[in-house]
């Protein structure tokens, strides 16, 4: 099957509301949602790109639809639910970090279902060389549980490679239940994602290379563990490698992940060896920090060439 897309990715996007100064009642609003993060992180690394999901009829959402369009992300297989809003989320600064508010429930992505995929948004998955999901995706409700599965399950039919952010938030599902749901989708992942936050979590060792042993073990065929400012470890499965982090005057974590993965499949799907495409990914994190908001500090392709 031809593949028109590098890098599709399906999840809740959401409109965000930034704290510019710890105990200010200051916001900056821009945009949010871990896989449209991801998405328009692979666009500006040159990727072609699509995005799935629900949004409101609402300005939000229509905002949403302009940022898309403007990264050059297509939208065909976005769906308008007039009966629900497109998600926010406020984020917070203090010394001991960065803390979300969301304002999600019965947002319109929550009501994603594996019959909307049937409807027409499994075609992008299809023509896509790699699928882009996450723990936000699956935690948002059982709906869009179910549906990331089944997304999975068809991109792994079509040849599309899966990948997973394990982005654990334990403020929208139990840490059984969370634990439970990625172990079986991590059966479907060729590519895994996870924070050491994450793994410390979902497998109880501290020791990334112990957690990247318990990934491969539990169906990844690729691991890359993200470790924040420290860097990264990948592993292929026959070799890893320690990649060191950037130093730079980091001013807001928010959305570094998102931008890590997004650049790392963007490199894969350019034909990056893991590893290359891990310390690609890596300093495009290091970019990112450096600006305030999830979307607006994500980095073009020559700003990461800069600082590697």
């Amino acid at each position: 099957m031809t593949k028109h897309f590098d890098v599709a990715a399906l999840g809740e996007a959401m409109v965000e509301f930034n704290q510019t100064a710890p105990g200010q009642p200051h916001y900056l609003q821009g945009f949010g949602g871990d896989t449209s993060n991801a998405v328009i992180a692979a666009a500006r690394a040159g990727a072609r790109t699509a995005y799935l999901t629900r949004l409101g009829d609402d300005s939000f959402g229509r905002s949403l639809l302009e940022l898309w369009r403007h990264e050059g992300v297509d939208t065909h297989a976005v769906g308008i639910d007039a009966q629900a809003p497109t998600g926010i989320y406020f984020v917070t600064h203090t010394a001991q970090g960065h803390e979300f508010s969301y304002r999600r429930a019965g947002s319109a992505a929550s009501r994603m279902t594996p019959d909307w995929l049937d409807a027409g948004a499994a075609d992008a998955i299809r023509h896509a060389k790699i699928l882009h999901v996450s723990g936000i995706s699956m935690a948002i409700s059982a709906g869009a549980c179910d549906t990331v599965m089944g997304a999975m399950r068809i991109a792994r039919e079509a040849g599309t490679l899966v990948a997973l952010d394990s982005n654990l938030r334990l403020k929208l599902w139990p840490l059984q239940q969370a634990r439970d749901a990625l172990l079986k989708a991590m059966v479907l992942t060729d590519v895994f994602l996870p924070s050491l936050d994450d793994l410390v979590a979902l497998a109880g060792s501290k020791d990334p290379a112990v957690l990247v042993d318990w990934s491969h073990a539990a169906g990844a065929a690729r691991v890359v563990l993200k470790l924040g400012a420290d860097g990264a470890l990948a592993s292929d499965g026959l070799r890893s490698e320690r990649i060191p982090g950037h130093r730079v005057a980091a001013v807001d974590a928010t959305g570094a992940g998102d931008c890590f993965c997004g650049n790392l499949l963007a490199r894969l799907a350019q034909e990056d060896t893991l590893f290359e495409a891990a310390r690609w990914a890596n300093a495009a994190a290091a970019v990112a920090v450096q600006g305030f908001g999830a979307v607006a500090p994500l980095p073009r392709a020559d700003q990461v060439r800069a600082l590697l």
